[in-house]
């Protein structure tokens, strides 16, 4: 199916006529969004007082994104989303025993998403009951005992052990070894549903599970390349460092199916001058819009460029030494590369050579460049050599493992990249087995676990019997949400650690507890005093977090107490396990991560509250290849296309999914889009207007979508609002969670198993 219409490429021209928010991101538009959230949930001077130290030394680490923490924080160090995250956990509304016997589980799941979190701060543990079907309050060590109960019931691989990006480093450690313990590596974590494709392939190309870049490097760059990453709505506080480095001469080209303000203009919310009088930053020299899936033609057609200019200057153009001495494959790569056809270059992106040649001059021009990606890149099926291109254009000029240069995904959650860090993993190398032995004299297991679309593959063929969630949302998070939520009363054991209610709480197995938790800004005290927890960055850097709220009740525990709660209830007798001593004094906790991972963390707790927080380091960024050759991979590509599987039919389309302006992975702050100008709805669906006209269709109407994935199942959502957008040709949007019904289980990246969020096939149905 040809649809050649090119995008265009100027950086700041907007469509007439569609939605699109005709303003800077940041300025006034942000502070509005503080307010108003700020209105909404909490109007007391400790909110603002733990705003003020937000992401400051020896105070609260956010609770949205993972960007750095610099150590010369701006007097206001948080950005819009930042302010939802930290208030909303702060809200002042309550959830106890006298809402859930006001309300049963069958009424609650008619309430929408967004009210169910807005209810408010969950107050003291519950326990499901069937009869009635409505939770009831239940006593901590009966809690304990119970789930305990169940779980050493049960043989320990029939249980899953989840964990979002929420808890930090200590409650993490201590989840990860409770999981071994028992004797089962079943530890999914939210990093499966967006960067685990990162984790797997970046691995196998330079031989680190992370990005290679610091915030120092920011200031060194000459240019920085977008693929797939919206900082505008995902990590605004990344914008002042862009700010920075465009006012200093860095060209920024971006590449995305969508035009994101937050990658066009930005007015400085700290900067008075600016948003008054001043004109906004253009961030984006170049903005591309090309096709879902097509980065892998993308960097083939840039490659093809550098190759070009080497030829006609040979030795002046490719890094030869760093080629030669550093890495392997790049002759198969080169002649894989040259072969491509610049029709099917053309034909997969959506772009013309024109525009990939102009975007390669930027490369070209630079001497340092950073590669920054999303989940736009990684939530394909073939998300693995959307990276091993991309590490290859860079390593074809030596841009990885240098001063300015590197390859920088963009974390999502707080901690979802630490949590890896101390353990929390389905493979034996997540957490050192010898180590296990030396200091618990525990044996683990040598097989490895399961990771998230593994565990509801289980779960759907009822081999899943217990599942713990340390945070998250899983009901609304994981793909196939209807066949998932189905499942979940099948399961014997079903507990959730939470601050707020939501959709998988509805969901209860036979045996069902909702054990709330201490948020991150909440003040942790336990018998050794006030307590620091501690996260890691997206750049490697560790840092502590230390809680200053009042807690909203005083049944409350933190995540870590909970955790050896729990663990405590469960495993035999153990005097090195000590889940006393470890819940009173996290310091210990700390002192055995370092112990367990001594190259990451030695003197953890001397280093905790550092400015900047503390690297743990990085090999590829020293040169250093940890991968089977010992040098890092040029990969051939062995198509141009990112997409499992391409729409065929004239109905069928590729569906993206997306995140709005007023909401973090599956929690729903309100209805406005803002920086999309989009307003109300979230059952809608973007399409391009000579799309709609192709169709039929005309503003306003009523659609339904199915996957065109062929596997026995029907996936099916009616009554969507056709919604005229600024989109590439032959792709159509809409959000997340709202349409992950549509999405297979099994339809995912080859390598890590992160479903293909940004690229299924769809049928529209009028």
């Amino acid at each position: 199916m040809t649809r050649t219409t090119p995008p265009r490429h100027d950086a700041t021209k907007q469509d007439e006529g569609l939605p699109y928010f005709d303003h800077p991101s940041g300025g006034w538009g942000s502070l509005k969004g503080v307010a108003k959230i700020f209105g909404d949930v909490r109007k007391d001077s400790e909110a603002f007082r733990i705003l003020y130290e937000l992401n400051k030394p020896k105070g609260v680490m956010c609770s949205s994104c993972a960007w750095a923490k610099p150590a010369n924080p701006h007097a206001a160090e948080f950005c819009e989303n930042g302010a939802k995250s930290v208030l909303w956990e702060l809200d002042q509304r309550r959830v106890g025993a006298d809402f859930f016997a006001e309300h049963t589980v069958a009424e609650l799941k008619t309430w929408p998403d967004h009210d169910l979190e807005a209810a408010g701060r969950l107050t003291e543990p519950m326990r499901y009951d069937a009869a009635n079907d409505r939770y009831q309050p239940v006593g901590w060590d009966e809690a304990f005992t119970a789930i305990g109960a169940i779980l050493k019931a049960m043989d320990p691989k029939e249980a899953v052990f989840y964990a979002s990006g929420h808890a930090g480093l200590e409650a993490s450690y201590l989840y990860a070894l409770f999981a071994r313990a028992m004797g089962h590596q079943n530890l999914p974590q939210s990093s499966n549903m967006c960067h685990e494709t990162t984790s797997v392939n970046l691995k196998s190309f330079i031989g680190t599970p992370v990005g290679t870049c610091t915030l120092e490097d920011f200031d060194h760059c000459d240019a920085i390349f977008f693929f797939g990453q919206n900082t505008g709505t995902n990590s605004p506080r990344f914008l002042h460092t862009l700010k920075a480095a465009v006012k200093r001469g860095c060209r920024i080209v971006t590449f995305n199916p969508l035009r994101e303000r937050g990658l066009i203009e930005f007015v400085d919310p700290q900067n008075l001058g600016q948003m008054t009088f001043g004109k906004a930053t253009r961030i984006s020299e170049q903005y591309y819009q090309l096709r879902p899936g097509g980065d892998i033609a993308v960097l083939a057609g840039m490659m093809k460029c550098v190759l070009a200019a080497e030829d006609a200057a040979p030795g002046s153009v490719l890094d030869r030494d760093f080629i030669d001495t550093h890495t392997t494959g790049f002759a198969e790569t080169e002649s894989a590369v040259r072969a491509a056809r610049w029709e099917e270059i053309e034909r997969h992106s959506g772009l013309t050579r024109a525009m990939i040649e102009e975007a390669a001059e930027v490369y070209l021009s630079a001497k340092n460049v950073i590669g920054i990606y999303g989940m736009g890149m990684t939530q394909h099926v073939n998300g693995w050599l959307n990276l091993g291109m991309y590490c290859n254009l860079l390593m074809m000029r030596g841009n990885i493992g240098r001063l300015g240069a590197g390859i920088s995904p963009v974390r999502g959650h707080s901690n979802v990249q630490g949590q890896r860090t101390v353990g929390i993993g389905e493979k034996s190398a997540h957490m050192p087995a010898e180590k296990l032995r030396e200091l618990f004299g525990i044996e683990a297991p040598k097989e490895d676990g399961m990771n998230a679309v593994m565990a509801f593959e289980a779960l759907l063929e009822g081999r899943v019997k217990a599942l713990i969630s340390l945070g998250g949302n899983l009901v609304r998070a994981m793909p196939d949400r209807e066949r998932i939520e189905a499942a979940y009363p099948q399961l014997d054991l079903s507990v959730s650690i939470a601050t707020k209610l939501n959709r998988s709480h509805l969901a209860p197995g036979k045996a069902a507890y909702i054990l709330p938790c201490l948020g991150r800004a909440d003040a942790d005290m336990q018998a050794n005093g006030r307590q620091a927890t501690s996260m890691e960055d997206t750049f490697s850097h560790i840092y502590g977090s230390i809680g200053a709220a009042t807690p909203p009740s005083p049944h409350l525990r933190s995540e870590t107490a909970i955790v050896a709660g729990l663990a405590k209830a469960t495993l035999p007798a153990n005097d090195r396990l000590d889940w006393d001593g470890w819940t009173a004094d996290y310091g210990k906790v700390r002192d055995l991560i370092a112990e367990t991972f001594p190259d990451d963390f030695a003197d953890f707790n001397a280093r905790l509250h550092q400015p900047g927080g503390f690297y743990r380091g990085n090999p590829a960024r020293e040169r250093t290849w940890k991968t089977e050759s010992g040098k890092a991979v040029f990969t051939p590509p062995e198509t141009l296309s990112a997409l499992g599987q391409a729409p065929e039919g004239e109905r069928e389309m590729t569906l993206i999914t997306l995140r709005s302006n007023d909401q973090f992975n599956t929690t729903i702050y309100g209805y406005s889009d803002r920086l999309r100008g989009l307003e109300g709805d979230r059952m809608i669906v973007l399409i391009h207007p000579q799309e709609m006209a192709r169709l039929g269709l005309v503003e306003g109407a009523k659609v339904a979508l199915s996957c065109a994935v062929q596997d026995g199942v029907k996936r099916r959502i009616d009554d969507l609002r056709v919604t005229g957008y600024d989109l590439p040709m032959g792709c159509i949007a809409g959000y997340y969670p709202e349409l992950n019904p549509l999405v297979p289980l099994g339809y995912h990246e080859k390598n890590s198993k992160t479903p293909a969020y940004k690229g299924t096939p769809v049928i529209v149905e009028p």
